[in-house]
């Protein structure tokens, strides 16, 4: 797992962002985070214990996952749970490789089997449902290599598989009733009824926000 600064201005307010498979900062430097630091995990071929001690000076820490980030998170914060102000759970489950509650394992399974440039481009686009949002990805999209993805995709089914379902950690879900990834009827599902809040956002919903800041409760 790595671990990169988005921003940082040494502010009293820090977001961990778990980000989803297949990531890097690319496609989040242009977001903007007016007062916030902004710290994104990604790459999970790994996962060794989070070290939290380096945000222990922020005032209010907040934790935004998304994607395959949601059940990582939930497993490696779930005895810390408590130091955050805030935990947000978007376009991700707690079972993330299922039939019902994430995505479906044949699924998964014939993405890794085939894996190739046209699968991950199949991908790429299907994490949108507008043009121009998926132009300006496709613009900046992850700078990773092809046997590097494939080996945090397997990586990520093994550890879900070994680990089991994550701990509910989160404080808030947010459901992409827009996604072609996980399901929003898998993640209404996953979340149980009256526990996820329905958005009209793709499986990749940052370009949809003004601010990080929509993230966190209040907004």
């Amino acid at each position: 797992m790595r671990t990169e600064w988005l921003q940082l201005h040494q502010g009293q307010e820090c977001i961990l962002f778990f980000s989803g498979w297949g990531m890097d900062l690319t496609p989040f430097g242009t977001m903007p985070a007016e007062g916030l630091d902004l710290c994104m995990f990604f790459d999970y071929r790994s996962t060794p214990p989070v070290e939290l001690e380096p945000f222990a000076h922020y005032r209010r820490l907040h934790l935004v996952a998304w994607s395959w980030g949601v059940w990582m998170a939930s497993h490696l914060l779930a005895e810390r749970a408590a130091l955050f102000s805030s935990a947000t759970a978007i376009g991700g489950t707690l079972l993330p490789v299922d039939g019902q509650r994430g995505i479906p394992p044949e699924s998964y399974q014939s993405m890794l089997d085939h894996f190739s440039p046209e699968v991950l481009d199949t991908f790429h686009r299907d994490m949108f449902d507008d043009q121009e949002q998926l132009a300006r990805f496709l613009k900046q999209r992850p700078q990773r290599p092809l046997t590097e993805l494939r080996d945090e995709m397997a990586a990520c089914r093994d550890a879900f598989l070994q680990m089991g379902p994550g701990r509910d950690i989160y404080s808030r879900a947010l459901i992409t009733s827009r996604d072609r990834i996980f399901s929003s009827r898998n993640q209404m599902r996953a979340w149980g009824k009256g526990h996820g809040e329905v958005t009209a956002w793709p499986h990749f919903p940052f370009y949809s926000l003004t601010d990080w800041h929509d993230l966190l409760p209040g907004h």
